[in-house]
């Protein structure tokens, strides 16, 4: 799943309306059959790797097992703003989706122009909005949808793959765009993303999810009131 560099300049839309109590999803329309989606999106994953392997995280789309993990540690249900990054084919996309209530809004933010292509062309929910951008502009692309601060940011980008001034300023950002006591859920092959995100949140909750190609480490954090870091993070 992609890293970061600028892209184009989204256009602003209509303001979201609050999260009501019902937890239900949408339905979505104009998707295509899961089966030819789930070949489809495997291919595009390993073209993906092989077009630009430094800034892909994986060479298959994550397992239903991984995305369960990720929609429950980021509490998706009770979010009533979702941030992905690099959702790369939309499986992610699509499990997110699921688990957000009717009112939740999701902003996508992907770098990849094809994995973004095929991403507005097999999802289709009222409730989310795609950008063909840099991680680093999550905060100017929240403001341009007229969204709040999100209270998860998920996110599969491997901050193993770029520079060390690129995971820093992602970090910086994640942490800016936050909401108070919102969750920051990072799956990834290697540590590096703890030690970029660690000094502004904080340390975070650590698992292995194994049964994922590859296996993957889940680290949670939860930002602290006030913009102080303490080690309640670890209490996800």
């Amino acid at each position: 799943m992609p890293n970061a560099r600028n892209d184009r300049t989204p256009a602003a839309r209509a303001a979201v309306s609050p999260m009501d109590d019902d937890l239900g999803d949408l339905p979505t329309s104009r998707e295509t059959p899961p089966a030819a989606r789930g070949k489809g999106d495997r291919l595009a994953f390993l073209l993906g790797f092989v077009r630009d392997p430094s800034s892909v995280g994986s060479v298959v789309p994550s397992s239903n097992r991984l995305e369960r993990r990720m929609v429950q540690n980021a509490r998706i249900a009770e979010a009533r703003t979702v941030v992905e990054l690099g959702p790369g084919t939309g499986g992610t996309t699509r499990a997110l989706l699921k688990a957000m209530s009717p009112r939740a809004r999701l902003l996508s933010i992907e770098l990849d122009p094809i994995f973004h292509a095929r991403l507005t062309s097999t999802v289709s929910d009222q409730r989310h909005f795609a950008e063909c951008a840099s991680a680093e502009r999550i905060s100017e692309l929240l403001a341009a949808h007229r969204l709040p601060a999100p209270d998860a940011i998920v996110s599969g980008i491997p901050f193993s793959a770029m520079s060390t001034a690129v995971g820093e300023r992602i970090a910086a950002a994640v942490s800016a765009a936050l909401a108070p006591g919102g969750r920051f859920v990072a799956y990834q092959v290697t540590p590096w993303v703890s030690t970029y995100t660690s000094p502004h949140l904080g340390p975070p909750k650590f698992e292995v999810e194994l049964w994922n190609i590859p296996p993957m480490r889940v680290f949670t954090w939860i930002k602290p009131p006030a913009g102080t870091v303490t080690s309640d993070s670890q209490s996800a």
